[in-house]
């Protein structure tokens, strides 16, 4: 997956490169720049004192030394004074110099922590959404795999605001399975006792969107086809549909390129249920149009399930950006769309 947010100690990331918060020094301190230097040992200490320390808002790059990263990539990020002197900026610019340097050392996957967020003072939330915009910015272009990495639950916050409207629409529209409550008990008892509907109308009494394709093909044939299309010719149909590249399309999906070749070159693929949502966000599909894709890989949403009335939130509010869903899925752990 391009962008994952993960729970973890930095030092133990196997990727190529880690990034460290540094201070303007380089030489080591407290939090993640202390327990970055304890772990790669004396030698990264020694290569810092060569590199003549570094400005806010810049990078450096040493060897990895003891740690499983090959390289350490050094940032200095800001200190919170109100956001009235260019901390966003400057913020923006650690990350985007991080990856640079990524990238010109041919790295294929780099973590981060969430920068400034500690004893800087950068409010975490704000913190967080600079982190995801510049890094998925920075994917549309590149390939790589980036992982924030947050060390504990305390260290990870999305905005109140969208944490109190997701939680206020989970308790309205989530189903406790196991307490099978009253008002869900006589809802099927009204709907089983219910006489038996008229017949269902023809096709072409249908409306286009009941069936999900173009008036324009509304013949036997080409419902029949569809009818019977897999996961992988739906979504080749769909990206066509959209006016997208392939490109565009796993890359809005957070999704790694050579899953998607995958899913191209086998009409059987069956997916994950986080990929086939991914690729329903990717392409910006209505509810509607996310279930009957869900069916084509065998999955459905529910209202028993967390993770669901998570996505059914977005999707009803016109939210398809998979960054932002993904940091509210964490928020409320659960899985995370993409791979």
């Amino acid at each position: 997956m391009p962008l994952m947010i993960v729970r973890n100690d930095i030092t133990k990331m196997q990727v190529d490169a880690i990034v460290n918060a540094a201070n303007s020094s380089l030489l080591g301190g407290g939090g993640v720049d202390g327990c970055i230097h304890k772990a790669a040992g004396p030698k990264l200490l020694e290569e810092c004192r060569t590199l003549g320390g570094c400005s806010v808002g810049n990078a450096k790059i040493t060897k990895g030394y003891d740690l499983p990263a090959k390289y350490i990539i050094h940032t200095v990020g800001p200190q919170w004074h109100g956001g009235f002197s260019n901390e966003k900026l400057l913020l923006e610019s650690c990350y985007r110099e991080s990856l640079k340097l990524a990238a010109e050392r041919n790295c294929g996957s780099v973590a981060f922590p969430l920068i400034s967020s500690g004893i800087y003072g950068y409010p975490k939330d704000k913190a967080l959404k600079v982190a995801i915009d510049v890094i998925s910015d920075f994917l549309l272009n590149n390939e790589m795999t980036v992982y924030i990495v947050i060390f504990d639950k305390a260290a990870f916050k999305i905005s109140e605001k969208l944490f109190s409207d997701i939680a206020e629409y989970i308790d309205d529209n989530y189903v406790d399975l196991h307490t099978d409550a009253i008002e869900e008990r006589l809802r099927r008892q009204r709907l089983e006792s219910k006489p038996m509907s008229c017949p269902e109308p023809a096709f072409s009494e249908l409306s286009c969107g009941e069936i999900g394709f173009p008036c324009s093909d509304l013949n036997l044939e080409s419902v029949v086809e569809q009818l019977d299309e897999s996961f992988s010719q739906m979504l080749l149909r769909k990206i066509d549909e959209k006016g997208m590249t392939d490109a565009e399309c796993y890359k809005k999906a957070n999704i790694d390129r050579k899953l998607f070749s995958k899913i191209r070159g086998d009409v059987h693929y069956k997916p994950s249920k986080p990929t086939a949502i991914a690729f329903a966000i990717s392409l910006e599909l209505s509810l509607h149009e996310t279930e009957d894709m869900l069916k084509k890989a065998g999955f459905a949403l529910s209202h028993s399930n967390k993770f669901d009335v998570i996505i059914e939130y977005f999707i009803s509010h016109g939210n398809y950006n998979i960054f932002e869903i993904n940091e509210a899925l964490f928020a409320f752990d659960q899985s995370l769309l993409g791979v």
